[in-house]
């Protein structure tokens, strides 16, 4: 008898392989040795500010350090992922990752979920959990899938012999999509960097029908657009907006423009990768990780060398990115947003209109993000009245 949730459609082209994460007593014992030998730097003014104002702190660091190497348990973590069914299957050469639910309805509606950086298909386990929870594999609505984007985690890293980006990655999910058999159509649901791959499945693809987004990077105010008539909360926002492209996105710059470089420096030190990714896990969810969700995270990219390998969607950004997104990326198919205040760049809804049709918008009061890993049961929500307004028959449970 077959496990819950892993009977493929009937119109599947692909028989995906089976995967369990299986890290080596090895690799683990060198992780280790290496955060042993890893040294903390000095106390300086900068990082003995308790705000975070100049980065994570020196007492941040060395308490994370200490937790990394006497208490975390990396074998609970994939004791625990494992419950979870998991593929992998060749696209282009590449080996591509994923999580899903399969459902046994015939009806069942495809939905992807695209994580970003510096995210994983771990953010989205929790509401997978919610799902799981809540149906059996034979009421279950949804297909949901989960893929690791090129680069991340336990996907294949892009080819080394020619340039690859977002638009790489959306072609590799469609693909990925189509050979599971969702003959009717998918539904692409995205965040960070799966916000674009989203997008561009959503106006490139006919087999995305629909796409629903909680980010939309608008770097700039769009033409016509008015700050007048917005509420307190997105003036707000705007403010964080203001904020993060004033003092948030060096990261960026230097991942667009030298990561080559940051990459050697990542990849040389489990304790410099902390410290850089560790920053993104305290700032950009609404409240701050535990520890303990850091440190999960953490190893999985350093385990899986997700770093250099995942940082090339970074060289795309453009001055004209607005442009773009408001040209050739414009989706004219049915577009849903979930609006979280603590996200990087919360923009009104009313720039949200310029990228698409926007046929639903809800605006959270909590959230940051990672909507997905830090507000599951809000994205099900409303994902799942944005579906049953978009796709014929379907219906919010």
């Amino acid at each position: 008898m077959s496990a819950p949730f892993t009977k493929f459609p009937s119109t599947a082209k692909i028989t995906p392989c089976p995967f369990r994460i299986a890290i080596p007593d090895e690799q683990l014992s060198e992780l280790k040795t290496l955060i042993k030998l890893s040294k903390v730097g000095p106390q300086t003014y900068e990082n003995l500010q308790q705000d975070r104002r100049f980065g994570v702190t020196h007492e941040w660091i060395s308490a994370r350090r200490e937790e990394w190497l006497n208490k975390f348990d990396w074998r609970a973590t994939e004791a625990h992922v494992n419950s979870f069914p998991q593929y992998t299957t060749e696209i282009e050469g590449l080996t591509i990752h994923f999580a899903a639910l399969f459902s046994e309805k015939p009806d069942a509606i495809p939905i992807v979920l695209l994580h970003g950086w510096p995210g994983s298909y771990f953010e989205f386990l929790p509401l997978l959990q919610l799902y799981r929870d809540q149906f059996a594999p034979n009421t279950l609505p949804y297909h949901l899938i989960v893929p690791s984007l090129p680069g991340y985690v336990f996907s294949s890293g892009p080819p080394l012999d020619k340039n690859w980006g977002n638009a790489d990655s959306a072609r590799i999910i469609d693909q990925l999509m189509q050979g599971l058999g969702v003959g009717g159509g998918y539904v692409a649901q995205g965040g960070d960097i799966g916000s674009t791959v989203a997008r561009l499945l959503g106006s490139g693809y006919d087999g995305c029908k629909a796409v629903h987004l909680n980010f939309c990077p608008i770097p700039s105010s769009p033409p016509g657009a008015s700050e007048q008539s917005l509420s307190e909360l997105e003036k707000r926002g705007l403010e964080l907006w203001k904020t993060f492209l004033s003092t948030g996105r060096a990261y960026a710059l230097e991942h667009a423009t030298r990561p080559a470089t940051i990459g050697h420096v990542l990849a040389s030190s489990p304790l410099a990768l902390l410290a850089w990714l560790g920053e993104k896990y305290l700032e950009w969810p609404d409240s701050p990780f535990s520890s303990e969700t850091i440190l999960e995270l953490v190893t999985l990219y350093w385990l899986t060398d997700s770093f250099p390998r995942a940082c090339y969607p970074y060289r795309e950004i453009h001055p004209d990115a607005t442009h773009r997104m408001m040209t050739k990326t414009y989706i004219h198919k049915p577009l849903g947003f979930s609006y979280f205040p603590k996200e990087l760049m919360p923009v009104p809804k009313s720039w949200i209109e310029k990228t698409g049709n926007l046929v639903y918008f809800n605006q959270h009061t909590e959230g940051g993000h990672f909507a997905a890993l830090e507000r599951p049961k809000e994205i099900k929500e409303d994902l799942e009245k944005f579906i049953s307004l978009v796709w014929p028959g379907a219906q919010s449970s």
